[in-house]
C-alpha cells in the first residue's frame, strides 16, 4: 500500500473539487477527521502497521464523495475508493475494508468492528469538544446554503435530538467527550426552551 500517495492523491481533489458552499464538510473536517482518527486509534491500542494504514486511509477519503454529490456521500466516496486505490497498491479485502470504515459514519452510525468505531468517533469527536460551537455554526450554514432548514430554532431542535441519539463507541471518546457533550446538550435545551 502506497499510503502517501494516496494521500497526496485524494487531498489534491478535496482542495481542488470540493464545493466551496461545504463550510463544515470540507478540506479542513477530512484533515481534523484524519488527525483525531489517529489519535484515538493511538489511545485504543492500534498498533497493527496494516491496520493504521487502513484506517488512515478511510479518514481521508470517507468524505471525498462529496466531490462527486451530497446526499449518499459515503457510497460514492467507496466508489472514489474502489476506482483508485488499486492504482496505490491496496488489494481487494483492503478496499473493502476500508470500504467497511467509511460506511460506519453514515448517520445513524453502526460499527462493527474496532477501526469503524475508531472512524465513527473520530467523525463526530467535535461533539465533545470546546470547539463544537464553531464547527457547529459551519454546518448550520452548510445546511442552509443547500435548503435543508432556515431558522436556528430548527438548527437547535435538530442538535438536541441528534445530541440526544449519538454515543461514543471507543473508551477513549467516552472518556474525553461524553461529559462535554452532555453539557451542550443541557446548553442546547435551554436555547430551546
Amino acid at each position: 500500500m502506497n499510503f502517501h500517495l494516496a494521500k497526496k492523491y485524494i487531498l489534491t481533489r478535496l482542495k481542488d473539487e470540493l464545493p466551496s458552499y461545504l463550510t463544515y464538510h470540507g478540506y479542513h473536517h477530512t484533515w481534523d477527521v484524519y488527525e483525531m482518527t489517529i489519535e484515538i486509534a493511538m489511545s485504543e491500542g492500534i498498533t497493527d502497521e496494516e491496520d493504521l494504514t487502513l484506517l488512515k486511509t478511510a479518514a481521508i477519503f470517507h468524505d471525498s464523495g462529496f466531490i462527486l454529490a451530497y446526499n449518499g456521500h459515503e457510497d460514492l466516496s467507496c466508489e472514489i475508493v474502489r476506482e483508485k486505490l488499486p492504482e496505490f497498491d491496496y488489494n481487494e479485502e483492503q478496499i473493502e475494508k476500508i470500504c467497511s470504515m467509511i460506511q460506519a459514519t453514515k448517520i445513524p452510525q453502526n460499527p462493527q468492528t474496532q477501526l469503524e468505531e475508531i472512524l465513527a468517533d473520530a467523525d463526530l469527536d467535535y461533539l465533545g469538544r470546546e470547539d463544537f460551537y464553531p464547527i457547529s455554526s459551519s454546518l448550520f450554514e452548510e445546511f442552509k446554503s443547500i435548503s435543508l432548514l432556515k431558522t436556528e430554532e430548527e438548527w437547535n431542535k435538530i442538535q438536541v435530538k441528534f445530541l440526544e441519539q449519538h454515543h461514543y463507541f471507543t473508551k477513549t471518546c467516552i472518556q474525553r467527550r461524553k461529559d462535554a457533550k452532555e453539557k451542550r446538550l443541557v446548553e442546547l435545551r435551554k436555547l430551546i426552551g
